[in-house]
């Protein structure tokens, strides 16, 4: 993947080369003692749930955390402080009187990796682009009204460096602004972008294996399942990065990653169970970090099997996870028991955790639904060592009430394809926040269109949960103004969610890393684009 300027050939050459061969050294396990390149920050981390590199298409956690260092959202946050707003390529913004449109002014002097300047024109073909191809994530823009056949009415270039945003109602407007701080408000290279279109595909084919950000690193090369080959964008107009690459390599056992990170040859270690944190901690060449994360660990329930959609099924299996062993056993110091929508930190987040281990008051719900003696189901679990041991506990306590679950392992993008397609039974999974505001998490409490070619299709959609009640409380919270009066309105949809969806919500993750020592800089933010390395030193 050639991310760089397009000029000097026989330079590019000498470089991919010499590129090429370090990440050869840093791919393979090297002897005892080895150390890694100080030039090269090099993790350790399961990848397998990528399934492209387009921030329009983006919607999983490694790609986010890669798309969050090598492009450049629109509006960014302080992650020490997600209520500290900021413009990263918008300068500066301003709402209309009738508060339906955003004016924003673009920032002068950027360029892409490719050396093309940056413009409005980038920042508006990025927007449209990306309700264009409508993909997963383009839901986070069709909130505001936008859809494919409206959406270059809508986003209009003003200037060189300017552009509007006109919205079909007068939502809060840090809700407008929280959402362009995701991956899909991510600006790509319109020249790069459409030099490589074929056949009117807004370059979608070329952008899911290519890069064209303007991040403080590139993305040189992806290899399924195997590893992720980053360098240093030296067109970036922030503080260059000390690393002239990054590299993820693809392990997800914990025991291998501890391994390689002793040995020194790994830099960091993210894919850790608490056995190998608790070693670790006790080793002087190497340091543990962790830091709050907004994602969610729940089990999601498809209606359209005939016993999850029995209320009484739904409420039974709440009570059949044995949530503070979990807690305090399988994930200690990793996830904490949580059981609403939003996470702490969020407006409007509650604290409440009503449900424990009780296997005589879900058999006497599973009799009121008329199954006594439990029923079989299937269970997609992602096949990392972490997920596999939850889901196994859960198996385990599931079957104290009759209720047999038949395990079905894959790697991230198989269980999250089937899931997408509404073809599970259950589904053990994380959902992390897209962008700071609790509407992010109405995604549990919102399904405005049940049918099967839905073009909205949130969690609840994914699970068949058919809610029209529910979804117009959610649509109401994201209008109000008030902020008090928003946030116990999102109280309520979770006090809701809670007694009565198909989602049986377990922890609050935490993100516990191991890393050398010499290693300095890392960032835990509170999503996963947010974690940066832009800033490591060695």
């Amino acid at each position: 993947m050639n991310n760089i300027d397009r000029g000097s050939s026989m330079f590019i050459r000498a470089r991919l080369l010499a590129t090429a061969a370090v990440a050869a050294f840093a791919l393979t396990t090297a002897p005892l003692s080895a150390e890694t390149p100080p030039d090269t920050f090099i993790q350790a981390w399961a990848i397998d749930d990528m399934i492209t590199l387009d921030p329009a298409e983006v919607f999983e956690f490694t790609a986010s955390e890669i798309i969050g260092n090598s492009y450049e959202t629109i509006i960014g946050y302080d992650v020490n402080d997600v209520s500290n707003i900021f413009g990263r390529v918008a300068e500066s913004w301003e709402l209309s009187e009738d508060g339906r449109t955003m004016s924003f002014k673009v920032r002068e002097g950027k360029t892409f990796a490719s050396g093309n300047d940056l413009t409005a024109e980038d920042v508006v073909y990025s927007l449209v682009r990306a309700v264009k191809l409508d993909k997963s994530p383009a839901f986070i823009l069709g909130q505001f009204g936008l859809t494919p056949d409206n959406v270059e009415e809508k986003i209009k270039q003003t200037g060189d460096y300017s552009f509007t945003f006109e919205m079909d109602k007068a939502y809060a407007p840090t809700f407008l602004l929280y959402c362009l701080t995701a991956t899909v408000a991510s600006v790509v290279d319109k020249d790069l972008v459409q030099s490589n279109e074929a056949d009117g595909d807004w370059g979608y084919n070329w952008l899911k294996t290519n890069y064209a950000g303007s991040g403080p690193f590139t993305i040189r090369e992806w290899r399924a399942n195997e590893a992720v080959v980053m360098e240093r964008n030296d067109n970036w107009d922030g503080e260059k990065p000390a690393m002239a690459r990054a590299i993820y390599r693809h392990i997800p056992e914990a025991a291998t990653e501890r391994l390689l990170l002793e040995q020194g040859d790994i830099d960091i270690a993210r894919k850790l169970l608490p056995e190998e944190i608790e070693a670790l901690s006790q080793n002087p060449d190497i340091k543990i970090q962790s830091g709050v994360k907004g994602t969610i660990f729940y089990l999601g329930l498809n209606q359209k099997n005939e016993n999850l959609a029995k209320p009484e099924v739904r409420e039974a299996m709440k009570w059949l996870v044995d949530y503070d062993a979990i807690a305090e056993t399988l994930v200690k110091g990793m996830k904490k028991t949580h059981q609403t929508f939003l996470p702490e930190g969020f407006l409007g987040a509650l604290d409440e955790t009503p449900y424990s281990f009780d296997p005589a008051k879900a058999k006497e719900l599973l009799a009121q639904a008329g199954l006594p003696d439990g029923f079989t189901v299937t269970m997609d679990t992602r096949n990392t060592p972490e997920v596999t041991s939850i889901a196994q506990a859960i198996q385990q306590t599931m079957a104290a009430a009759g209720i047999t679950i038949e395990i079905i392992p894959g790697d991230g993008g198989q269980t999250l394809e089937k899931y997408r397609a509404r073809t599970h039974d259950i589904y053990i999974g994380q959902w992390g926040p897209d962008y700071q505001d609790p509407h992010t998490n109405a995604t549990f409490a919102q399904n405005p269109d049940n049918s099967d070619d839905a073009a909205s299709k949130p969690l609840a959609w994914r699970n068949a949960w058919d809610i029209p009640e529910l979804t117009a409380k959610a649509d109401a919270a994201v209008l109000e103004r008030d902020t008090e009066k928003r946030a116990q309105m999102y109280r309520e949809m979770q006090e809701e969610v809670l007694k009565t969806s198909p989602f049986v919500i377990m922890f609050q993750e935490s993100e516990v890393v191991a890393m050398r020592k010499n290693v300095e800089g890392y960032i835990i933010g509170p999503s996963f684009n947010d974690n940066s390395f832009r800033a490591v030193t060695k």
